[in-house]
């Protein structure tokens, strides 16, 4: 199973085996990643899931859809490679990926 290290706020770091065709969401929330708050579940429309990704792997995926780019755009610490882990569905392609959890998520 492919492996993610999520770099928490604190400097830590947790390493998941997250299965193909999981999101990071549901994988940090199952292992109880601090940080990935994740108020509405994965329906990408609360924003408080947001995670920065490394360029390398950010650029294999496909673009953010409208509503995950409109939640980007308010999200704090918000970067070139923000993504929101509810719509980052692991593959084989994203094995060895590392993950930084922002110390603040959107409040609702």
């Amino acid at each position: 199973m492919p492996i993610v290290r999520f770099l928490l706020p604190d400097g830590s770091e947790q390493a998941l085996e997250v299965a193909v065709g999981t999101s990071l969401m549901e994988a940090a929330r199952q292992e109880g990643i601090e940080g990935i708050v994740a108020e509405c579940g994965g329906g990408a429309i609360c924003g408080t899931c947001h995670v920065h990704l490394q360029r390398e792997y950010f650029d294999r995926l496909e673009p953010a859809g409208m509503t995950e780019s409109a939640l980007l755009q308010v999200v704090p610490e918000a970067s070139e490679t923000s993504r929101l882990s509810c719509q980052v569905i692991m593959s084989e392609e994203l094995a060895d990926m590392c993950v930084r959890v922002p110390a603040v998520q959107l409040e609702l």
